[in-house]
């Protein structure tokens, strides 16, 4: 090879090039791969053109919530990351208004994460190696009508004086600036108004909070049960 080709190439650095472009092809797949997933996450979330009442994946509906909560979830600085624990009953498509249901989905993950940030501050790195901070998600068939979907963390709990008001309008245990008070009061009413469900919360003190989600397979909004003929007699 003549000595000027040579030169040139030791200034283009192409062995570098040649061992350094797989590695960044690569990389792109993986960013186009994650962009890709964070945009169907999104469409499965908002639900745009399925403003109605019909049979939807429930699990599908909690999957994209998390996906798009995922960068709370990831070790940080300071933190271990929180752990997600999935147990998914094989439960048949509910009906519902999916994009509603979803927020509520996004507004109980987003006050565990706010739970388990909180405490993971005050921890030792001990402690939270023992005793990781996790959220843990249920679901299951409770009867031929029902299904129930929990989500618990083992954070700090709420004192029982306050665990009566966490559904009243403007109500919040989060410190001055953080938090409206609205995210759990509107989700009751979604669950409860618009689906003909039920949603509580049990927390013993001390030992982490569960919220609990019950959903007919039939959504019946209230408007819909209000003028809903009387059975015979």
């Amino acid at each position: 090879m003549p000595p000027a080709i040579e030169a040139r190439l030791d200034e283009l650095e192409l062995d570098y090039i040649e061992e350094d472009l797989p590695k960044t092809l690569a990389s792109m797949q993986v960013g186009s791969d994650r962009i890709s997933e964070i945009v169907t996450s999104l469409r499965n979330f908002s639900r745009i053109d399925e403003a109605e009442i019909k049979p939807v994946d429930i699990h599908t509906g909690i999957d994209s919530t998390l996906l798009l909560l995922q960068n709370r979830l990831k070790p940080q600085a300071k933190s271990p990351g929180i752990k997600i624990v999935k147990e998914y009953g094989d439960l048949p498509e509910v009906e519902c208004h999916a994009s509603q249901l979803n927020q509520v989905f996004m507004n109980l993950l987003a006050n565990a994460i706010d739970a388990l940030d909180e405490q993971i501050a005050e921890r030792s790195t001990e402690d939270l190696k023992n005793c990781p901070p996790t959220i843990e998600i249920c679901s299951v068939l409770k009867d031929a009508n029902t299904v129930t979907i929990s989500i618990a963390d083992n954070g700090p709990g709420i004192p029982p004086e306050l665990s009566a008001k966490l559904f009243d309008p403007f109500f919040t245990t989060k410190p001055v600036g953080k938090g409206t008070g609205l995210g759990l009061s509107i989700s009751q009413k979604i669950v409860g108004e618009n689906h003909g469900g039920t949603l509580s919360c049990s927390t013993p003190g001390s030992e982490g909070t569960e919220f609990i989600i019950e959903l007919p397979l039939h959504a019946t909004p209230k408007r819909a049960r209000e003028f809903a003929p009387e059975s015979p007699k």
